[in-house]
């Protein structure tokens, strides 16, 4: 780019590095890298012609700065994982806060600090990393989808039902059919002593997969709340758990509004 003015005005060039990934179906995922030489950030997708026209690679960055990079920062993903499956917590944090410093939009890490501080019952600063969490691009793609669940279920048991439900609220964007999914929303509006609301989305779950027996259990006890003496719940009749009205806003942000 041209800068400056008169004889000051000069020429100068830019080099943005790239980490790229080639797909299955023949094309190119492409990151930036961030100061810390790890990619981070949205993922554009290039050709084939894109990569050979507009890049060239540089091999001796990747070598000497992008991969070990990259196997730092794994390597405090992982430990942070382990301290926590065995309630290190403490250990925990350090790990996953190191990862962070060298990239603050990973996503396993900012879930794993999440679920410390749950684990941790630090309700405070869980909410920080929920924040966080809700603006990262990459939180709800279906490969994290064990994380965001996990995560949510943890938000539910601690009793922040309203974090929870804005939480699947975002990950039902991207999975609007998932049944499994429906149904947590369920329990969490169950839990927050929303009935109705529960008894709906229990509709749209089991309509989705009529055999989901965790849904079909949770809509025998919403029928026993409301007055109803019912057997056990894979023994009621289907007449009776579709009685209920199951009337739920198309649009599922207005479902978790007043939350």
């Amino acid at each position: 780019m041209k800068i400056g003015f008169g004889g000051t005005r000069r020429t100068v060039q830019q080099n943005v590095m790239i980490y790229v990934t080639q797909r299955d179906d023949g094309r190119y995922d492409a990151q930036a890298l961030n100061d810390n030489h790890v990619p981070t950030g949205e993922t554009t997708i290039l050709t084939y012609e894109d990569l050979v026209l507009d890049y060239i690679p540089e091999p001796a960055v990747y070598h000497e700065k992008v991969y070990p990079a990259m196997r730092e920062l794994a390597g405090h993903i992982a430990r942070g994982e382990r301290h926590r499956e065995r309630g290190e917590t403490w250990s925990a944090e350090f790990e996953f806060q190191n990862a962070l410093a060298i990239d603050e939009q990973n996503v396993r890490a900012t879930f794993g600090l999440g679920l410390t501080y749950l684990a941790r019952e630090d309700l405070d600063k869980a909410r920080e990393v929920f924040q966080r969490l809700i603006a990262l691009p990459g939180a709800f793609d279906p490969r994290h989808k064990h994380m965001f669940n996990d995560f949510g279920i943890k938000l539910r048991k601690s009793r922040m039902f309203g974090e929870a439900l804005r939480f699947y609220a975002r990950a039902a964007q991207l999975a609007p059919k998932d049944d499994h999914l429906l149904y947590n929303i369920a329990r969490t509006l169950f839990e927050s002593g929303d009935y109705e609301k529960a008894n709906g989305f229990l509709c749209r779950a089991l309509a989705l997969n009529p055999r989901l027996e965790e849904g079909q259990q949770l809509r025998a006890v919403i029928a026993v709340r409301k007055g109803r003496e019912v057997g056990h719940p894979m023994d009621m009749p289907q007449e009776l758990l579709l009685n209920d009205p199951c009337d739920v806003p198309e649009a599922l942000a207005d479902s978790v509004e007043g939350y």
